[in-house]
C-alpha cells in the first residue's frame, strides 16, 4: 500500500434541497468508515442530548454554527477530511436553502463528485434541478443521485424508479455522463457504506465504494502552462542585491528550466532561468505547486500578469461571453460596472448585455427576460477595462473562471465560467 502523501485524492460535495439529509449522509459516511475520532463523536453525542434527541445526530459533525445546529440545517460551507486505504477525501457539506446557493457555488467549484439528494417522499423538485444545472455549469464530471430516506417509504423499488426514471430528463437536458443512481438511509446507513439488508433489489455499489473507485480526473498538469503572477520578489539587500522573482501557484501545466515563455499581457519573451520552491532550486514544476520563478532577462512583470509557455497561448481579450450564477440580492445591472476578479488579476467590467435567462424548472433558455435576480443563472457579455488572459471554463476551470464584485460594498455578486457566445443556442459547455 502506497504510503498516505502518495494516495489520489477526491473532492466531493453534497448538495439537495433542505432537509434532505446531506450533513446526515456525511455524518453517517464519517462514522462508518471510522473517520471519527472518540471526543468528537462525545462531543456530538453531548450536543445531541442537549438537544433532546433521542438518538446521536450524526448531522451535527458538519454542522458547526450554533445557528446551523439551533436550526438543524447547513448555512455555511464544511470542509471535512477522512481517508480510506484507498483514497483521502475532502468533502464540501452545502446548505440546500435557494438563498445559500452561493454557497453551493463555492463548496462546488473545486469538485470531482457531485452528489445529489434527493427526499424519496419528494421526489424531483426545482432545487434538484438547480444544483443539476450548477454541478453541469461548474464542468463536475461525475455525479451520484442519492435517492435518500427509502426507510419511509418502506424501502420501494417502485418509488427509487420512477425518481430515477423522472432523472432521466435532467441527463438529456445537461448531457450529463456519469450519472450513478443508489437508493439510501443516511440515518441508519443503509448502502452508505455497507449494503443494505432492506433493499434486497439493489445490487449496486454503494456509497463508499463509489466514491473510492469513481475516475479521478488529475491531468491539471497535462494541460496549457499557466502561471498567474501574484507576487514580485525583489529583497533589495546587499545580499540579493539583483534577484528579481514572480511568485505564484500554477494554474495549470507545467514549466522547466530553460522553457521559452510569454509575460501577458505585453507579450514580452524570455526564458525561464531558474525556478524555487520555498527555499529550494527546482528543474521543473507542476499545477498546482506553489513556486516563484526568475527570468533570463530583465523585464517589467507584475501582480495580475500571466507567464505562459510561447507556443501556447489563452485568449487575450476585453470582450467576454460568461455563464453566470447571480448571487446578490440586488439584480444585476445591465451597464453597471463591477470588480472583476480573474485568478491574480482584477479589472473593471461593464455588462453589456444579457442573452438569455434559465428556467430552472424546465432547464430552457428564456431570451425575452434580461432581469437577472439573486440565484438566476444567465449568459451575458461583459466589456472589461483592459484584456484578460483567459482560457474557456471548459478547457480550464482555474482561468476559465471570474467573479464580479461590487464597486461600492465589496461584495462578491456574481460567479461566472467563460464560454464561448451561445446566444442562439440551447446551454452547452
Amino acid at each position: 500500500m502506497s504510503g498516505y502523501l502518495d494516495m489520489e485524492l477526491l473532492r466531493f460535495t453534497t448538495a439537495g434541497s433542505v432537509d434532505d439529509g446531506k450533513s446526515t449522509l456525511i455524518g453517517r459516511l464519517l462514522y462508518d468508515s471510522k473517520s471519527i475520532f472518540e471526543d468528537q463523536l462525545e462531543a456530538v453525542k453531548a450536543a445531541s442530548e442537549r438537544m433532546g434527541n433521542e438518538e446521536v445526530d450524526l448531522a451535527l459533525l458538519t454542522d458547526g454554527l450554533r445557528a446551523e445546529r439551533e436550526q438543524g440545517i447547513t448555512i455555511d460551507v464544511a470542509y471535512r477530511y477522512f481517508a480510506t486505504p484507498k483514497r483521502k477525501f475532502i468533502i464540501a457539506d452545502t446548505p440546500g436553502h435557494i438563498e445559500y446557493t452561493r454557497n453551493m457555488v463555492t463548496g462546488a467549484s473545486t469538485a470531482d463528485v457531485a452528489i445529489i439528494l434527493v427526499d424519496a417522499r419528494n421526489g424531483i423538485i426545482e432545487q434538484t434541478k438547480r444544483h443539476s444545472y450548477i454541478a453541469s455549469l461548474l464542468q463536475i464530471s461525475n455525479i451520484i443521485v442519492a435517492i435518500n430516506k427509502m426507510d419511509l417509504v418502506n424501502f420501494s423499488e417502485e418509488t427509487y424508479t420512477k425518481i430515477k426514471e423522472e432523472y432521466q430528463g435532467i441527463i438529456q437536458k445537461l448531457q450529463l455522463k456519469n450519472v450513478y443512481f443508489l437508493p439510501i438511509s443516511a440515518r441508519d446507513g443503509d448502502n452508505v457504506v455497507k449494503p443494505s439488508e432492506n433493499m434486497p433489489w439493489y445490487q449496486g455499489d454503494t456509497l463508499l465504494h463509489l466514491l473510492e473507485t469513481i475516475p479521478v480526473k488529475t491531468d491539471i498538469y497535462e494541460l496549457p502552462a499557466r502561471f498567474p503572477v501574484q507576487y514580485v520578489i525583489r529583497p533589495q539587500t546587499d545580499e540579493f542585491h539583483d534577484y528579481r522573482a514572480y511568485a505564484g501557484r500554477i494554474a495549470s501545466g507545467k514549466f522547466k528550466v530553460g522553457d521559452a515563455i510569454t509575460v501577458l499581457p505585453s507579450l514580452t519573451q524570455s526564458e525561464i532561468a531558474a525556478i524555487d520552491e520555498a527555499d529550494q532550486p527546482r528543474e521543473e514544476v507542476f499545477a498546482p505547486q506553489s513556486v516563484s520563478i526568475r527570468l533570463a532577462d530583465d523585464i517589467d512583470v507584475s501582480r495580475g500578469d500571466m507567464i505562459v509557455k510561447s507556443d501556447n497561448l489563452p485568449h487575450i481579450d476585453a470582450n467576454i461571453s460568461l455563464l453566470i450564477c447571480w448571487l446578490n440580492q440586488r439584480p444585476l445591472s445591465i451597464g453597471g460596472k463591477y470588480i472583476i476578479k480573474h485568478s491574480t488579476d482584477e479589472v473593471f467590467g461593464i455588462v453589456k448585455d444579457v442573452y438569455f435567462k434559465v428556467n430552472i424548472n424546465t432547464l430552457e433558455n428564456i431570451k425575452d427576460d434580461k432581469v437577472v435576480k439573486m440565484n438566476d443563472i444567465a449568459h451575458i457579455n461583459l466589456k472589461t477595462s483592459k484584456p484578460l488572459k483567459y482560457d474557456l471554463y471548459s478547457q480550464n476551470r482555474i482561468t476559465g473562471s471570474l467573479i464580479l464584485i461590487n464597486e461600492a460594498t465589496y461584495e462578491t455578486v456574481g460567479a461566472g465560467m467563460i464560454v464561448e457566445p451561445l446566444a442562439d443556442q440551447t446551454f452547452s459547455i
